[in-house]
């Protein structure tokens, strides 16, 4: 908003009613050096632009209902985010970005405008808590260049520091507590999720912080608080995830809300919990189904062997598939692996006549053919493990190995 009034500067800034705790704590000392005002005090009738920045949708906008149905007003809209809105613009800047102000910085830079340290200071933390530091998924190269400009125009990474930090009081603390309380795990398309219910009362900020560490805590690739509110019949869902292709922000965008692949959150009027968390459920059944899996990059039919193999076939089979590994099948169910490394526990010529049996490892792991490729690669590090069988119903119909993850994860499948 402060870098449409550069882009802009007859606009006048209208700060939402609600803010962000750490943008609060970055207005309460630098106030003076902005002139915002609040919906309630513009009057609708004398506006003839309207410039729109970081959302698309009327709902999120405070007290602009007034505005909605005007015909001779030009709005201008500047936003990161990929779905369309029903905000009705005169132009557009609407890119896939980490942030807005990324955008915003490039046609800032085009027009040479000059910006002071408190101005670049205050885009970068924008920048910083949109893209997680740079470390979201939805980060673009630009975004980097972004806060390499800012960096030069001297923002300050001490106040960013200061301003980024989590706000985390006792209301946060007993809300967490709760909703540990009541943690449950489910299963769906291959990914961990909880979803956890709670009443509230009254405005509690910083939810997301506090979704954000029960996920942490739960170790859970994705929880959503819904809060009910029931005296005034709504509540806000809140999503956070940290896997690959399970989108958070469509979900929310599904409910009415908006967010990115790794948050999001919706206002709802809603006073039935079950019926908001089915709808979650729904919505992760169905925004999963056309995801990458596991069963897109296995290999298939897999080779396998019997436990009575001898060890001397085995290894020429080995030598002959050029592979590291063949899974051990006693009608058609999976009882262990072998691997080249299994031959090492050989000590005596003799044995190479043994049954694969005495050698394979057993305790096999083995992988859902609808997890993701990211699942996959996690659990390829924690258990160190090149392969993995695919199985389904108790038997094996493919193989995962750790390149194949790897050749997806950095985009080198072929075309």
């Amino acid at each position: 908003m402060v870098a449409a009034t550069i882009l802009y500067p007859d606009a006048v800034p209208v700060l939402p009613l609600n803010v962000n705790p750490n943008v609060k704590a970055f207005l309460s000392i630098h106030k003076d050096l902005f002139s915002m005002v609040s919906s309630n005090e513009i009057n609708l009738d004398e506006v003839e632009r309207l410039i729109v920045v970081d959302v698309n949708r009327w709902e999120r906008l405070d007290r602009m209902d007034g505005l909605r149905h005007r015909d001779d007003l030009e709005i201008i809209l500047w936003d990161h985010h990929s779905n369309d809105g029903n905000i009705r613009h005169t132009w557009k800047c609407q890119e896939e970005m980490g942030a807005t102000i990324t955008l915003m910085i490039r046609q800032i830079k085009a027009q040479q405008s000059v910006l002071n340290p408190i101005q670049a200071t205050l885009f970068l933390a924008g920048l910083y808590e949109d893209t997680g530091n740079l470390t979201f998924p939805s980060s673009k190269p630009e975004d980097a260049y972004a806060a390499a400009y800012l960096l030069e125009q001297k923002a300050d990474l001490n106040v960013i520091g200061t301003f980024l930090r989590p706000a985390y009081g006792e209301k946060q603390k007993n809300i967490l507590f709760q909703m540990l309380q009541s943690t449950e795990r489910i299963k769906l398309n291959g990914y961990s999720i909880s979803i956890c219910t709670l009443n509230i009362k009254g405005h509690v900020e910083s939810l997301a912080v506090v979704v954000n560490m029960y996920r942490e805590i739960v170790n859970v690739d994705a929880a959503f608080g819904v809060f009910m509110n029931k005296d005034r019949g709504r509540c806000i869902v809140i999503g956070r995830s940290n896997a690959e292709g399970l989108n958070i922000g469509a979900i929310m965008r599904s409910m009415g809300g908006g967010g990115h692949p790794a948050a999001g959150s919706v206002m709802l009027n809603s006073d039935s919990a079950d019926e908001v968390e089915e709808w979650i459920k729904e919505l992760i059944q169905k925004g999963q189904q056309a995801s990458v899996q596991i069963s897109d990059l296995m290999s298939f039919p897999v080779f396998t062997i019997s436990p009575d193999t001898r060890m001397q076939d085995v290894a020429l089979t080995l030598r002959e598939k050029g592979c590291t590994g063949l899974p051990v099948v006693d009608d058609g169910k999976l009882v262990g692996i072998i691997s080249r490394r299994d031959f090492r526990k050989i000590k005596k010529k003799s044995q190479m006549e043994v049954p694969v049996k005495a050698f394979m490892s057993t305790g096999v792991k083995s992988i859902d053919p609808g997890m993701s490729p990211m699942q996959a690669a996690r659990l390829m590090v924690k258990h160190d493990i090149g392969r993995f069988p695919v199985v389904e119903n108790g038997r094996i119909i493919g193989i995962v190995t750790r390149s194949d993850t790897m050749h997806y994860i950095y985009d080198l499948l072929p075309d």
